[in-house]
């Protein structure tokens, strides 16, 4: 056994970020996101709108897209301190 609750994993948050190759304010969001998601233990998905045409539909001006469990946070600049409270509220 492993020693995780099913508690612990009901409290893992999930970052995703939505963009595309060669976007810079996908690159800067990166290393927010990632930054926040090591300092909070939440987990960080990533997705690519070039590889679906419903990302692509749903988000193409707005990239890059955070969402925290599944709901979008913000787009084009991640905030760092508004992402952390959003993880650890």
């Amino acid at each position: 056994m492993s020693g995780t609750t099913n508690e612990d994993m009901a409290a893992v948050r999930t970052v995703t970020l939505i963009g595309k190759p060669g976007c810079h304010l996908c690159d800067d969001a990166r290393t927010v996101v990632r930054e926040v998601a090591a300092a909070t233990g939440a987990v960080v998905l990533e997705q690519d709108i070039t590889q679906d045409d419903e990302l692509y539909r749903r988000y193409w001006e707005q990239i890059p897209v955070v969402l925290v469990d599944g709901e979008q946070h913000t787009f084009w600049r991640v905030d760092r301190a508004r992402l952390h409270r959003a993880l650890t509220s």
